[in-house]
């Protein structure tokens, strides 16, 4: 009897992910809160959907099945957690967070895969990463005693420029939170930390397959720990070491008034207001039906010697909304899927796992994301 694959909620950045599993053979059933939005989401499909009851989850769950969690990022460690109980697998495209990390031990004594990490930003970025630094490592001017400066950055904008220079895929309330959250990054061989991203922004020029275009940039996160996931070692000289974010040109102009609104927000009240402003700014620069996005991503690695840059290698993509849907839902989706298919052919180990880091898997990963249409550039800057 085939495993079954429980894929909870059915949101626009789902879609394009269940509808890929739904082509395959492996008995898939999608839970969502509420049954009229997922059936108009998956509309012309025929796909199981079930209205999400956990008592009727925990009946219909069997051992080995693989639960996908695109609910709340604060709901995954319950969930991860239910998955331990029924013995079934977890995938989620969210960051680890310590809470799940916590997870390991028991998640290996199960023989379950958790996996996390496997979206776009982060997902697809880990992927590249670990390409460059593997092909800088087999590489024969490698040294650690080579200046290293990493930079990651990804963004999703409109496909046509707004007066905002942005518009919300799903509620601004998290991309507002972000905005009040501290980030920290390496320059110049230190660690560097900013309590909000116009503390730290920077102009960024993207090198992409048909022009370079300027954006502004800034840190996302810690991005620290991920000089070990990464596999970039302890005696390395790191000079930068940034994963970040992208907007487009002018994204700060437009959204001073925002600034210095959230950089006084304080309490309850402030959060109050915050929820204020969410519902307003969906109410103002949320895409309409149909309307196309963009998604830029750009992961570079450069080495440099004696002043002199000696290897610099990159990848990049540069998506846009079409017939298939946004940019972003698929980006997010289908790598989503193609963790599902991985956990389901026993290519990933036990225990909580990041996306895949191997070069024969991430390959593979790779040629069914341009087998759908999403084309991935390298270019080695110094041939």
């Amino acid at each position: 009897m085939k495993n079954t694959i429980h894929w909870l909620g059915a949101g626009l950045s789902s879609a394009p992910g269940i509808k890929a599993l739904a082509e395959k053979t492996t008995p898939l059933i999608v839970w969502n809160r509420s049954l009229e939005k997922a059936k108009k989401t998956l509309a012309n499909s025929d796909i199981d959907i079930r209205q999400l009851n956990w008592d009727t989850l925990a009946e219909t769950v069997q051992q080995g099945d693989v639960l996908v969690s695109m609910l709340p990022a604060t709901m995954h460690v319950e969930i991860a957690e239910f998955c331990l109980q029924h013995k079934a697998h977890f995938v989620s495209s969210s960051y680890i967070a310590p809470e799940m990390q916590a997870l390991d031990s028991q998640a290996k004594s199960a023989g379950v895969c958790f996996v996390n990490e496997v979206g776009l930003d982060p997902g697809i970025d880990h992927l590249l990463a670990h390409l460059l630094v593997d092909k800088y490592k087999n590489s024969n001017i490698f040294a650690p005693e080579n200046q290293h400066f990493f930079r990651s950055y990804c963004g999703g904008f409109p496909k046509v420029a707004n007066d905002f220079k942005y518009k919300f895929s799903w509620s601004p309330l998290g991309v507002l939170k972000v905005l009040r959250s501290k980030a920290q990054w390496q320059q110049n061989g230190q660690a560097h930390t900013s309590n909000a991203p116009w503390e730290a922004l920077s102009r960024y020029e993207a090198q992409l397959s048909d022009k370079n275009e300027v954006f502004q940039a800034y840190p996302n996160r810690d991005s620290l720990p991920f000089l070990k996931q990464y596999h970039f070692d302890e005696n390395w000289d790191v000079q930068q070491f940034v994963r970040g974010t992208l907007r487009l040109d002018g994204w700060s102009t437009a959204w001073q008034p925002l600034f210095d609104e959230i950089a006084q927000l304080s309490g309850d009240k402030g959060e109050q207001r915050l929820q204020a402003l969410s519902e307003e700014l969906e109410a103002k620069y949320s895409y309409a039906q149909g309307e196309a996005d963009r998604v830029v991503m750009c992961v570079e690695l450069e080495i440099r010697s004696a002043g002199k840059v000696i290897w610099h290698q990159s990848y990049h993509l540069d998506s846009k909304g079409d017939e298939r849907g946004q940019a972003m839902a698929r980006l997010v989706s289908i790598p989503v899927s193609l963790a599902i298919e991985s956990v389901l052919n026993n290519e990933i180990p036990s225990g909580v796992t990041a996306a895949p880091d191997q070069p024969e898997q991430i390959h593979a990963w790779l040629q069914s994301l341009e087998k759908v249409g999403e084309t991935i550039v390298f270019k080695d800057h110094l041939a």
